[in-house]
């Protein structure tokens, strides 16, 4: 590492926010320039569906601060890379060359409207978080296409203002992530919450022009004032084109969040983590994960040793008003172990054996600390 070696960070996401807050911590003196695409700048994401939708004074707390870094902040998108040259460019114009580069422009919603088809709601920005917010002010009835995570979260944020509210998906609430156990107890208190789940046996279209409906592989149409789609995302490499990095998952990386292009790093939502041993190629796109990545890629760009994996296996989500914390791998399988509290009274403390001998921790509906239940969960995979 010398003092004249520039780094590029392309995405003003947490991935790069922290990457470009952790490069001038491990002692980054050179030039640094941060390139967004949003005029924003840097925010925090899990709030949109958890506080946003609910209230619009949660608005001005989502900002990333990158006040002290000493760097250029550009509010363009990327829209071509060239790894030979080591250059990007951005769509107003600008060129800059990089002697490292870390790739962290994230990801946009997947889309389920036909070509021309008006109307869509998603949830992934600021600004598609305001509209929708401002269209649950006046609806009387609404469909959420997706019941993982972000599905289940907008569906309570229905919920929460009295708005009946119908989820549909090909798997029951949070099963594909959550398991079977987890699932059917938080699909029984949404049920309880008025929200109602559809279960099809396929991919559901929108209807209408603009969407006010969908249609199901059986036949049934469902209609609703709103319509949201939460199917999840697409990785943002289309500026990527042409130069090897990406493929349908995104940007591949490997423990130290490099790619298969030397000098050039990703982090966050955009990547993948490539095929290790009998792990196949997986995404993970998790707010823990895109801090970790970005740490990751920052040492990895200095040619420094890891400050830590670059992964983080800690997942939390809020399901009408029930909090989920979870440390360690999924899906879980079978039934828990109760260390503590009663699921059916809405507070546990859960943990699951996997057969590779790790284990899982969540704290259902129960206050704890992130760092007791890393513990647990260490505690449990040795016993």
């Amino acid at each position: 590492m010398t003092a004249a070696r520039s780094v590029l960070v392309v995405g003003e996401s947490l991935a790069g926010a922290t990457a470009a807050r952790h490069l001038r911590a491990l002692g980054h003196t050179g030039p640094l320039t941060l390139v967004g695409a949003e005029e924003q700048g840097a925010y925090s994401r899990p709030p949109l569906s958890k506080a946003v939708l609910k209230d619009p004074s949660a608005d001005r707390t989502l900002g990333l601060a990158l006040d002290g870094l000493d760097a250029d902040v550009i509010r363009s998108p990327a829209v071509a890379a060239d790894t030979d040259r080591r250059t990007v460019t951005t769509a107003d114009g600008r060129r800059m060359g990089y002697d490292a580069l870390i790739v962290a422009t994230g990801a946009d919603a997947r889309r389920l409207a036909a070509p021309g088809q008006r109307g869509e709601l998603v949830l992934r920005t600021l600004e598609d978080a305001r509209r929708l917010r401002a269209r649950l002010a006046d609806a009387r009835s609404a469909i959420v296409v997706g019941a993982g995570f972000l599905g289940m979260e907008v569906a309570s944020a229905c919920a929460a203002r009295g708005i009946p509210v119908t989820v549909v998906d090909t798997d029951r609430p949070l099963e594909r992530v959550l398991g079977d156990y987890l699932s059917a107890e938080i699909t029984a208190r949404a049920a309880a919450h008025g929200i109602r789940f559809v279960q099809a046996t396929g991919f559901a279209t929108l209807t209408g022009d603009p969407v006010d409906g969908v249609a199901l592989p059986d036949g049934t149409e469902l209609t609703a004032d709103l319509v949201v789609t939460c199917a999840g995302e697409v990785p943002c490499v289309d500026w990527l084109a042409g130069t090897g990095l990406a493929g349908r998952l995104g940007v591949g990386i490997d423990h130290a969040s490099a790619t298969a292009v030397p000098g050039v790093f990703a982090a966050g939502d955009v990547t993948y983590l490539r095929a290790q041993g009998t792990q196949p190629d997986r995404r993970a796109p998790f707010w823990s994960n895109a801090v970790a990545q970005g740490r990751a890629a920052a040492a990895s760009a200095l040619g420094l040793p890891l400050p830590g994996p670059a992964q983080d296996d800690y997942f939390w989500t809020e399901v009408t008003g029930l909090s989920v914390k979870i440390v360690g791998r999924l899906p879980l399988l079978g039934e828990p172990t109760v260390v503590q509290g009663s699921v059916a009274d809405g507070r546990a403390l859960l943990t699951w054996s996997h057969a590779d001998g790790t284990s899982t921790a969540v704290a259902y509906g129960l206050r704890k600390p992130v760092a007791a239940l890393r513990a647990l969960a260490a505690t449990s995979s040795t016993e």
